[in-house]
């Protein structure tokens, strides 16, 4: 272990040992607020002042057996070489594990995450696209127990989209899914297509986590609210109220418009939900325009505007042009088989926040 990571080390179970004491004293708990953050802070330094004090007490063991492999008794000798090396991969594991405990993790990874996909290049090929992509992302969130709910959709009555905004919950949703923003390139021979010619189409997907209002506050004299009648499918079923809700947000533009729901309040609190997390990624986007190219990595930077995958038909091929990974299964990444991609993708971040802090 180097110098610097040992020293942040020490420091962080130093700051352990007095926050434990001051939750220790008798005064604490008159001071609910006091209290709450003091053990907040605890409970933020815990994981990494267990994991240094298993890997001191393994140093230790280590050195105690290399002192006692140079026993003059044979046997004791022959049992202490025997523990060396175990001891020293436990030590390599544990120096990883704090190398990455110690890297800031981003606050937004646990929230549930709205996902927005939208035909581009393409007609009706991208629209069929959209569709495929939205099965995808659905099939990955059944596979991890998610649940999806569909906030607003725009069919292009061949079984496409050429818009469909839906949210999934689910335990760390934003931490998987937040490396799908970007262009997804499609390349097939459409169902139409008489001469055999492979066609280029287009998707644009943006995955937002969900914004409480007290990260993006929105004074209502920033928006217009318009009702309108959803859509209905004829007939009897066709809505008379005007339960379908468009909010416009004056000073960015943004237009959110929601129907989905049969209760204009449902559709409302729906529509402030987008709003926000959009107006979040708007300010996310201006931040990340600010930073050098350098400092935004090399696994991409979540534009929209990215072009970070291909599916190939043809050649059975879907490549992240990311972290240049192909795989040769189509079909079974357009049934969620997505995990592969994701877990790059998470190794590559990991390893640039490790270089960027230092580590």
């Amino acid at each position: 272990m180097d110098d610097k990571l040992k020293a942040k080390l020490e420091e962080i179970e130093t700051r352990y040992n007095e926050l434990m004491a001051q939750l220790g004293e008798e005064q604490i708990g008159n001071d609910f607020t006091r209290f709450s953050e003091i053990n907040k802070q605890r409970n933020d330094a815990e994981p990494v002042f267990n994991t240094y004090h298993a890997y001191k007490k393994s140093a230790q063991a280590l050195a105690d057996n290399e002192e006692l492999a140079a026993s003059s008794d044979p046997e004791m000798a022959e049992m202490a070489r025997a523990e060396i090396e175990p001891l020293k991969a436990k030590l390599n594991q544990y120096e990883k594990e704090l190398r990455n405990l110690l890297v800031p993790k981003d606050p937004r990874d646990d929230r549930d995450v709205i996902v927005e996909i939208r035909a581009g290049a393409g007609g009706d090929e991208a629209g069929l696209f959209a569709a495929d992509l939205a099965r995808m992302y659905t099939r990955y969130a059944e596979g991890h127990r998610w649940k999806v709910e569909i906030i607003d959709q725009s069919e292009t009555g061949i079984g496409g989209y050429k818009e469909i905004i839906f949210q999934i919950k689910g335990k760390a949703a934003y931490s998987r899914l937040k490396f799908e923003s970007g262009v997804h390139r499609v390349q097939r021979i459409p169902s139409t297509e008489s001469s055999g010619r492979i066609h280029t189409s287009t998707v644009t997907v943006a995955v937002m986590p969900e914004v409480d209002e007290v990260e993006i506050n929105i004074p209502p004299t920033d928006i217009e609210i318009d009702t309108f009648r959803s859509r209905g499918a004829g007939g009897q079923n066709v809505q008379k109220n005007e339960s379908a809700v468009r909010i416009t947000h004056k000073p960015s533009g943004l237009v959110v418009a929601v129907q989905d729901e049969r209760s204009q309040t449902q559709n409302r609190l729906r529509a402030m939900g987008i709003l926000r997390a959009r107006l979040y990624e708007l300010e996310q986007d201006k931040q990340v325009a600010e930073m050098t190219a350098e400092k935004r990595g090399q696994i991409g930077s979540g534009d929209r505007s990215e072009k970070i995958r291909t599916y190939n038909f043809p050649q059975n091929r879907v490549s992240d042009h990311r972290i240049n990974m192909d795989l040769y299964r189509l079909q079974m990444v357009l049934d969620g088989d997505i995990d592969d991609f994701i877990e790059e993708l998470a190794n590559r971040e990991q390893a640039e926040k490790l270089k960027n802090a230092g580590f």
